[in-house]
């Protein structure tokens, strides 16, 4: 595998802070060698800075949206820790329709909008809408719409597919699930159009400005903000604030805090777990 020199790092650093808001320290040098190691034979470079002259040289994009997605963590499986989408169930969801129920004519469906942002492949967004389906049983009485967002165009398409591999489904399924949310295609399993109807999917920077959006009633935004600096952490948060809800739930990594990052959420807590409302 070919080394990447102090020099080259650093210009590697900033230009992929550039395009995805990914901020690496002194000690990723192995990843930038290992994640980006393929294209220097995909492209016909001899070196690192090579692959850096044509990216930037390449008036289509196609080469930084490729970094893009060889660069970002894709790591994710179906109800990852599993307390969120608990918390979603048995407090979240029913304390926001209990409030809509009151507000709305009863011949009227609730509207619920979930925003999942970093969604990666998929799994987390089609968690939610499986978990959605289990505490509200009849979808006929909601409009319930979840975004699932992107840095990664290829792991947006991926998602949209709503396709996946039996070790993939392994993780996190129960074969109860796996039965009743997912269609046998071969050696794959594909979601049921029921679940994939609750989904739309598109490729979005989280540090750009959130342009018609609208607002949601719960956003899960989790260990996607520990690869940004404190100050486009800060600046994250500023903009969720914004697409929030007022009584809305917002849920972050189970390692992660807003303390010291975004004073305008409170948090929540539901049996051994936390979310954020915004502050009155």
């Amino acid at each position: 595998m070919l080394e990447i020199d102090q020099t080259e790092f650093r210009l590697w650093a900033r230009y992929i802070y550039d395009i995805s808001g990914i901020s690496l320290d002194s000690a990723k040098f192995y990843l930038i060698e290992s994640r980006l190691g393929p294209l220097l034979k995909e492209y016909a470079c001899r070196t690192f800075s090579d692959l850096y002259q044509q990216s930037k040289m390449d008036g289509t994009r196609t080469i930084e949206k490729r970094i893009i997605d060889q660069i970002t963590t894709n790591e994710t499986f179906f109800f990852r820790d599993n307390t969120p989408f608990e918390m979603l169930k048995y407090k979240i969801l029913p304390d926001i329709v209990d409030r809509k129920t009151q507000k709305a004519f009863s011949s009227c469906p609730v509207a619920l909008r979930i925003w999942s942002a970093g969604c990666s492949t998929g799994q987390e967004v089609y968690s939610i809408a499986i978990a959605v389906k289990e505490i509200l049983a009849d979808l006929n009485k909601y409009h319930v719409t979840i975004l699932g967002t992107d840095i990664s165009g290829m792991v947006i398409a991926r998602a949209s597919q709503g396709i996946y591999r039996r070790f993939e489904m392994d993780r996190g399924l129960t074969s109860e699930r796996m039965d009743q949310y997912f269609i046998r295609e071969g050696e794959a399993w594909k979601i049921k159009d029921e679940i994939r109807a609750m989904a739309s999917f598109k490729k979005m920077n989280l540090l750009q400005p959130f342009v018609g959006l609208g607002k949601f009633d719960v956003i899960f935004c989790r260990n996607v903000a520990i690869y940004f600096t404190m100050d486009d952490r800060k600046k994250l948060f500023r903009h969720i604030e914004n697409v929030l809800a007022t009584d809305g739930g917002l849920i972050i990594g189970s390692s992660e805090s807003l303390t010291g990052i975004a004073p305008q959420f409170e948090p929540k807590r539901y049996l051994r777990s936390v979310f954020y409302q915004l502050k009155k």
